[in-house]
């Protein structure tokens, strides 16, 4: 392999670019899109593995059936803790310091989220929460892509620019989330572990070996920060935070102390992923002796010191009330326990909320156990997670009915995670592109779409693509003059909704957001 092959395709340093079809992320092109309407910021905490919602989010009521499924790993009623969301419900006595937030108003808990037909791959399953697609379609771009793709249609072509110099989505490891995969390209970057990323701000590196595969390290490390058009911002917003809350020495609160720097240093990203494996919990998910202690109850711990460590910082650091943290696993584990002390893959599992703004309740019903429970019985979905992605698009992010449908492909109930206050404003007519040489209109458009772009001379192409990346009309694709050009569309037969024309011309591409009536 040549060596600029292996660098285009190769996590390099702290921080990396996402390349996709062997295309420049660096591109040239003009934008001049408007940024989501508010400061608001998203943490995604993802449960690899299958988190077991049972054992985290204790039916009280039905305690006695709940016992019965499971005696050999069920949690002693005097050990799991009370919430006032619902007196019918307890929590894993290791989560006390996100009961602590719950009962301060800070959390909520939405109850079996899932998906009808649920698939029990981690590996499908993860791509289903992560492109919000149904079982049976697979998608090839992610959610949080799409939603970001509506504000930045263009990206990456003109970015990092003066205006838009941050990141728009963070992934704290070295693999960028599909969900984080927009209509056309990746909307994320990565910072690809905590070590590096502390290098990055303190100028250091570790030491490489004095070997030739040392030499290829060094090499790399030295092509990445020249490279990488976002790490300067990244290191400034760091720098400007020279103090922050004491952080348990855990891999999850590791991850949330840079979020929380990099959020209280200015950085404008929207949304931040990170990652706590380790809930394939199909044996040893407890002691035997003591059922609230086990891998279970570490990774419970794991989870609410590290939340609780990271909401004090965002307090301290004054920035608490633009960030809404949430939690999702793939999927949750059956009703009924394994010999081996464990669980097997389930469909459903609980989902956590916590922030300043949140509204504080329980959304949902204590998980149903019968008196009698057979292996391979699941507990039944209550919500869709889809709802709960169109919940934090209406109530966060604040978008409207048509923007929700044209990421999400489908309408769904919403529930009103955060307080009505957060979007409780009319958002503003999107500003005219400048220096752009693609103009569509009328936008919106009901039957005919114009599209006048300056030509440079040689091969040109128009597309118009839905939410999804695919074709709706076939694409133009010929030779033209240098000058200004226009053709026609013909869209009357397209659904309502959220469509992206795209312009390619030689090494130009522009993309604008058009919305069909």
């Amino acid at each position: 392999m040549r060596r600029r092959n292996f660098i285009k395709n190769t996590v390099l340093g702290a921080l990396t670019p996402t390349f996709l079809n062997n295309q420049n992320l660096w591109a040239k092109g003009n934008i001049d899109q408007k940024l989501l309407e508010n400061d608001n910021v998203l943490v995604v905490i993802q449960l690899n593995g299958g988190n077991d919602g049972l054992n985290t989010v204790i039916p009280i009521n039905q305690y006695s059936n709940y016992k019965n499924a499971r005696s050999n790993i069920a949690l002693a009623e005097n050990k799991i803790l009370k919430v006032p969301q619902s007196e019918l419900i307890r929590l894993h006595p290791s989560l006390k310091n996100l009961a602590a937030l719950m009962n301060d108003g800070k959390g909520n808990i939405v109850q079996d989220v899932g998906y009808p037909n649920p698939n029990f791959s981690h590996f499908r399953a993860t791509d289903i929460w992560h492109t919000a697609s149904s079982s049976t379609e697979v998608l090839e771009s992610g959610w949080a892509g799409r939603l970001l793709a509506l504000d930045h249609p263009n990206f990456p072509e003109g970015y990092p620019s003066v205006k838009y110099p941050h990141p728009l989505t963070i992934q704290i490891g070295s693999v960028v989330s599909t969900a984080l995969q927009g209509p056309l390209y990746s909307m994320g970057m990565s910072i690809s572990d905590i070590t590096n990323f502390y290098n990055l701000i303190e100028n250091a590196d570790e030491p490489v070996p004095k070997t030739l595969a040392g030499k290829e390290l060094e090499y790399l490390r030295r092509v990445s920060k020249q490279t990488n058009k976002y790490s300067e911002t990244i290191k400034a917003a760091a720098l400007k935070v020279s103090q922050q809350k004491e952080y348990p020495n855990l891999s999850l609160a590791a991850q949330l102390k840079i979020v929380a720097r990099l959020i209280a240093g200015g950085l404008k990203t929207k949304i931040y992923y990170v990652r706590l494996g380790g809930f394939d919990t199909h044996s040893d998910q407890v002691v035997a002796s003591d059922t609230s202690t086990g891998s279970h109850a570490t990774l419970m711990a794991n989870l609410g010191d590290s939340i609780k460590a990271f909401q004090d910082d965002l307090k301290f650091l004054g920035v608490a009330d633009r960030v809404l943290g949430m939690t999702y696993s793939e999927f949750g584990r059956r009703i009924k326990s394994t010999a081996s002390l464990g669980t097997d893959h389930g469909v459903a599992a609980p989902m956590f909320f916590f922030g300043e703004k949140v509204n504080p309740s329980y959304f949902g019903k204590p998980t149903t156990i019968a008196a009698s429970v057979g292996n391979n019985e699941n507990i039944p979905m209550q919500h869709d997670f889809r709802a709960v992605y169109a919940s934090i698009m209406k109530y966060w992010f604040c978008s409207n009915s048509v923007e929700m449908k044209s990421v999400l492909f489908q309408d769904f109930d919403t529930i009103p995670l955060v307080t009505g206050s957060v979007c409780g404003y009319v958002t503003s007519i999107e500003p005219e592109l400048t220096n752009a040489r693609l103009k569509v209109y009328p936008n919106p458009v009901q039957d005919i779409l114009n599209l006048r772009f300056i030509s440079e001379g040689g091969q040109n192409s128009i597309q118009l693509l839905d939410m999804k990346g695919t074709e709706v009309i076939p694409e133009i694709d010929e030779e033209m003059e240098a000058g200004s050009q226009e053709i026609t569309l013909n869209v009357s037969h397209l659904n309502s909704g959220i469509y992206l024309a795209r312009f390619r011309n030689n090494d130009y591409q522009e993309v604008v957001r058009v919305l069909k009536k």
